[in-house]
């Protein structure tokens, strides 16, 4: 355990230490500050014709932003070892793979979460400006399921990463595999008979399905927390054993 705390926090350290950091933040609170400044002076020039905006109005648009920032946050985790030949130093070390696996993933997912944190405050002022204020369960749903979905993310892009020493390749894919598991998945369950098994099975697969459907509104389904959940083991186990190849050759 003390092994995998000190990966992570050598890993948030080069991130915090980065233009990465400030540059990430400044998109996420520039593009999601203009649509709250939107959605208010919306909502107040309407005279109260228009309902007040909820927390979703900062779901909405940072889960699109995650969408993008997640494979760029996780593209340098293990191919930029592969690219400096510093993974063999690693794997040489008193470390196991799924040490070091868990440890930089953890540390990618630890600067996410700073970064989904950060926009804590837009909810925070919505709900000061509103009487009686936002309903707090799908705020707390809400950004639960940003930490579950963005955990699933990096996993994809750790056990990507794993795989090249080129960092671009490995967003381009990672960036592929999550569009096809947040976007393409749902064009396969509208094509499939409703109510049938291969229906029920890619609505289930389905990434968004369970944030947009449940999370958002409130709701924390425990088959939606074992989905995510079982996404990150997935992606971390494919990750550890590509990494364990390495050792062998």
């Amino acid at each position: 355990m003390l092994n995998i705390w000190t990966i992570a926090k050598r890993e948030y350290k080069a991130y915090s230490s980065s233009l990465t950091a400030y540059l990430f933040s400044f998109i996420i609170l520039l593009v999601i500050g203009g649509v709250f400044y939107i959605s208010i002076s919306q909502a107040i020039n309407s005279f109260g014709q228009m309902p007040p905006p909820g927390a979703d109005l900062v779901f909405y648009p940072l889960m699109f932003l995650l969408i993008f920032t997640c494979p760029a946050i996780s593209m340098r985790l293990i191919s930029e070892e592969n690219r400096q030949g510093t993974l063999e130093l690693l794997l040489t070390a008193p470390v196991r793979d799924a040490e070091i696996i868990l440890g930089k993933w953890l540390g990618s997912f630890l600067f996410v979460a700073t970064l989904i944190a950060m926009t804590l405050i837009y909810p925070l002022v919505l709900h000061l400006m509103t009487s009686p204020g936002i309903d707090q369960g799908p705020l707390v749903t809400g950004y639960l399921g940003l930490l579950l979905v963005s955990a699933a993310f990096l996993s994809i892009g750790t056990a990507i990463s794993a795989m090249f020493s080129n960092q671009i390749a490995s967003y381009v894919l990672t960036l592929g595999v999550i569009v096809f598991f947040w976007w393409i998945l749902g064009f396969f369950t509208q094509a499939a008979q409703a109510g049938s098994v291969s229906a029920t099975i890619f609505q289930f697969m389905d990434l968004k399905s369970h944030f947009y459907d449940s999370m958002v509104v409130g709701i924390l389904p425990l088959s939606g927390v074992v989905y995510y959940l079982s996404f990150v083991a997935g992606g971390l186990l494919l990750a550890s054993v590509i990494v364990e190849t390495r050792r062998w050759r």
